[in-house]
This record gives C-alpha cells, structure tokens and sequence, in this order.
C-alpha cells in the first residue's frame, strides 16, 4: 500500500492525538493529576493534542479547498528581445 506523505502525517497525528488524551485521561483517572508533576505532565498532554489537532484540522480544511484550474491566457506577442547595451570604451591605463 502507497500512502502519500500527507496520509503518512495526517495518520501520525491522530496516533499522536490519541495517545496524548489516553495519556491525559489515565492522569485524571488515577489521581495522578492532582500533584504538581501529574498536572504539569496533564497540561503537557493537552497542549501535545491541541497542537497536532491544530494540525489536523489545518490539513482537513486544505484537502477541502477546490482546486483552482489557472485558465489557460491567449499567447501574446513575443516582445522583440532587448539588444544589450554595449560597454563604453575605456583607455587602456598607462603603466609607469
């Protein structure tokens, strides 16, 4: 199975997702979110989710854009190419 790099990242976030509000849910269950180090750990898993969430919708909310067809521009006239200016003409230095 070929998955783009999109799939790939659009999967590894909501793995990431998942597991960070398992995380913070098994905090809140056991009690371990009532200490100082448990809260910290619970608010670092929230901001995990939030972030790749963010992401997530991000991604969702791009695939759903139309994709815009440029529409094709009737060829225009070949401008007549720019003859380069030559470089004016210096005296040779006189070496002494």
């Amino acid at each position: 199975m070929d998955m783009s790099d999109r799939g790939i990242c659009f999967a590894f976030s909501c793995l990431v997702i998942l597991v960070s509000l398992c995380a913070a849910g098994w905090l809140v269950v056991t009690g371990q979110a009532g200490y100082v180090d448990g809260l910290f750990l619970l608010l670092t898993c929230l901001l995990i989710a939030a972030a790749f969430g963010l992401y997530v919708m991000f991604m969702i909310r791009r695939a759903m854009e139309p994709v815009e067809v440029p529409a094709a521009k009737p060829a225009a006239k070949a401008a007549p190419a720019a003859q380069p200016k030559a470089a004016p003409l210096v005296p040779a230095e006189k070496a002494e």
